[in-house]
């Protein structure tokens, strides 16, 4: 799939973000990523067609079968955003961090069978617009649903938790670390300013230097 969309917003000279990436061979991935851009919200990523078939979800995931959650369809991503954390720097389009919150594989709910025909089922079921999977993450486990609503405009869709043995009451969200690097997007905020503030201070010596050179 083209991935156009997704290279027109990005200028990859600025910004850390992938730009391939390779498949699992064995099994469809999937991954949701905290991202504190204008907005804080949750993006939540399913490995088909080749590609990171994407929906921004502002409240996040919920494992309360009560709760549908709005799920705006963005572009196509490519697979190696699977596993990217880090900034995305200011001036850039969605600038802010990136946490991998969770990640791991999913299948289809019904009949699920090898990569290539779960690859072609769930194609099936997104034009359809109701998508039913299975989780198996190490955060979020069990049935899901994506469902296409035209409430919010043709992108909105609701992202759902299923009834099953691992619906839950609690929020899941309190659990925020990432499943990766085991950082919050807090700590990753911090870190890359650190980074950020050490390289344009000069250290002890360069002023030495740099003072010294200027008497003669």
């Amino acid at each position: 799939m083209s991935l156009t969309a997704y290279k027109k917003k990005r200028s990859f000279k600025e910004t850390p973000e992938p730009q391939g990436g390779k498949s699992d061979k064995a099994a469809l991935r999937f991954v949701v990523q905290k991202h504190d851009a204008s907005r804080l919200h949750y993006d939540f990523r399913l490995e088909m067609e080749g590609v990171m078939k994407s929906w921004a979800v502002p409240k996040g995931p919920s494992t309360d079968p009560e709760i549908k959650r709005l799920a705006m369809m963005v572009e196509d991503h490519p697979l190696g955003y699977r596993t990217f954390e880090g900034i995305i720097p200011e001036g850039n389009y969605g600038a802010g961090a990136v946490i991998v919150w969770d990640e791991g594989t999913y299948e289809p709910a019904e009949n699920p069978g090898n990569k290539s025909n779960n690859d072609q089922a769930l194609r099936h079921q997104l034009h359809k617009g109701r998508l039913k999977f299975i989780l198996y993450g190490k955060k979020l486990k069990g049935e899901f649903a994506l469902v296409k609503t035209a409430t919010r405009g043709e992108n909105s869709w609701l992202l759902m938790k299923l009834n099953d043995d691992f619906t839950s009451t609690e929020d899941i969200l309190a659990n925020d670390k990432s499943v990766i690097s085991k950082r919050t997007i807090e700590q990753v905020q911090s870190e890359t300013k650190r980074a950020t503030t050490t390289k344009r201070t000069p250290s002890k010596r360069t002023v030495r230097k740099t003072a010294k050179k200027d008497r003669h």
